[in-house]
C-alpha cells in the first residue's frame, strides 16, 4: 500500500510519512544511499534544513533517483527544507532559499519552513547551543514571514510553513499573514501530544507535522523512554506490531503527519507499515493517559544576555 497523501491550504498535496535527514554526522555517501532505499521503498517526503549539513545529499539522491528510474520526474517528490536562525528576516528568506536550492541543485521547493522562531545577527554561523547568547536578537516574525511569503510568490516554495510555533505564535502569525503557513512542524509522540495545537491547526486549515515521533534518541537532547513506555509495548505485543509502528499508526489517526529519520531499510519499510490497520477507541485512550514531558526544549537559546531569557518565554508558557 503506498503512502497516503494530505493536501494542503495552497493545493499542493505532501506525503503523510517524510524521511527526516537530520543526522548530522553520517557521511553524505551514506545519505544518499539512505534516501535512494527510501525511494525504492515508496518515500517520497524528504525533510532537510540548512542546519542539518544533508541538503547537498539530498540534491544527489534526487539526481541519482532520476538517473536511474526510480522516479521519471522530480515531481514525483516532496522536498522540505527550512530557514536558518541568521535568516530570519525580510530580506534574508529568499538569499538563503536560494543558497538551499543550489545546494539540492533544485529549481524549486516544495515546502520552505522557519525552522525556529528565533533570530540570530548576521554571519554567527549554525552553531547549537548557540555559545554567544548576546547573538540572539529578538524574532520579528512579521518581517521574517514577509520574506517567506515573497519565496513562495518567486516561485522557489510551492508552500511555506513554520516549526517550533506555539498556539500563540500561530494565532499572532495569522492576524497579519497575506498567505498563511501550510504546515506547522513541532515535537509530536505519545509523551507530547500537543492537542491544543493540533486542535488550533486543523481549525485553520494548517497541517501538523510531527518530528521526533519515537524520542529522536541518536541526538543530544533526544531520549529512549518513549520506546519504553509500558502502555505503548503491551499495544505493540497484543497488535503484533512494533513500537515505532503502534505511535507513527497514533500520530496518523490524530490527522497529523509525521517525519521519522531510519537510515535502515528494515524500518524504513516497518514505519511505513501502518495503513493496513488501527488502533481501537480503548487503546488511544491508554496512549492519551501518558504523562506528558517535552524533550526539545530549546534551551540553547536561553539566557539573560539574550533576547529569550526563559523556556517558558520561548514557548509562550505552553510548556
Amino acid at each position: 500500500m503506498g503512502i497516503p497523501e494530505i493536501e494542503l491550504n495552497s493545493g499542493y498535496k505532501m506525503p503523510v510519512i517524510g524521511l527526516g535527514t537530520a543526522s548530522y554526522v553520517t557521511p553524505k555517501a551514506e545519505e544518499v544511499q539512505a534516501m535512494l532505499h527510501a525511494i525504492e521503498r515508496g518515500y517520497r517526503h524528504f525533510d532537510s534544513a540548512a542546519h542539518y549539513g544533508s541538503e547537498e545529499a539530498v540534491g544527489e539522491a534526487v539526481a541519482e533517483a532520476l538517473k536511474r528510474g526510480l522516479i521519471k520526474s522530480r515531481s514525483e517528490l516532496f522536498i522540505v527544507s527550512k530557514t536558518w536562525h541568521t535568516d530570519n528576516h525580510a530580506d534574508g528568506v529568499v538569499p538563503a532559499l536560494k543558497k538551499t536550492l543550489q545546494n539540492l541543485k533544485l529549481e524549486y521547493i516544495d515546502l520552505y519552513l522557519i525552522h525556529w522562531p528565533v533570530s540570530l545577527k548576521p554571519n554567527t554561523g549554525f552553531e547549537y547551543p548557540v555559545a554567544d547568547k548576546k547573538n540572539i536578537i529578538p524574532f520579528d516574525c512579521k518581517s521574517a514571514w514577509s520574506g517567506m511569503e515573497e519565496a513562495q510568490r518567486l516561485g522557489l516554495a510551492k508552500s511555506i510553513g513554520v516549526s517550533n510555533f506555539t498556539c500563540k505564535k500561530i494565532e499572532d502569525l495569522l492576524a497579519f499573514a497575506t498567505i498563511p503557513p501550510a504546515v506547522n512542524q513541532v515535537e509530536l509522540s505519545p509523551a507530547w501530544q500537543q492537542k491544543k495545537l493540533i486542535d488550533l491547526c486543523k481549525a485553520n486549515r494548517i497541517v501538523v507535522t510531527g518530528y521526533s515521533p519515537l524520542g529522536s534518541a541518536g541526538q543530544v537532547w533526544g531520549t529512549d523512554r518513549i520506546v519504553g513506555i509500558q502502555a505503548l509495548k503491551d499495544i505493540a505485543e497484543a497488535k503484533g506490531k512494533s513500537v515505532p509502528q503502534v505511535i507513527l499508526r497514533w500520530i496518523y489517526q490524530q490527522g497529523v503527519t509525521v517525519v521519522v529519520k531510519t537510515f535502515t531499510p528494515k524500518r524504513m519499510e516497518e514505519n511505513r507499515d501502518i495503513f493496513d490497520w488501527e488502533l481501537s477507541e480503548e487503546e488511544c485512550k491508554k496512549i492519551s493517559e501518558i504523562p506528558q514531558s517535552k524533550g526539545m526544549k530549546g534551551e540553547g537559546y536561553v539566557s539573560e544576555e539574550g533576547a529569550i531569557k526563559s523556556i517558558e518565554e520561548l514557548w509562550d508558557g505552553e510548556v
